[in-house]
């Protein structure tokens, strides 16, 4: 995985729809209609302290959470997905951190 698929830029960040889509188990086309309609949502988050530097960008998508750690190039350092299979996901899921 490159960091060309995470741009930054002085509005925040530009995730490519193919990156969202491979981290929710979705089409591309279907994310951005998606995100359009309001069926994912996401939360940025930055750093602080030993963390400065990097951002934290969470997708969430009915019953799947999607996130990435990135720096301030927008160079992806991790990502991690959690599904829940048909549930919901916790409301703990969804908050910051």
């Amino acid at each position: 995985m490159t960091g060309a698929r995470v741009r930054r830029d002085a509005d925040g960040f530009d995730v490519d729809a193919e990156l969202i889509g491979e981290g929710l188990k979705l089409a591309p086309a279907d994310v951005v209609r998606l995100l359009r309609e309001g069926g994912i949502t996401s939360r940025v988050e930055r750093g602080v302290g030993e963390d400065d530097g990097r951002w934290r960008l969470t997708f969430f998508h009915e019953s799947a959470r999607f996130r990435l750690i990135v720096d301030e190039d927008g160079l992806v350092l991790s990502r991690s997905r959690v599904a829940y299979d048909g549930a919901p996901l916790p409301p703990a899921m969804r908050r910051p951190g």
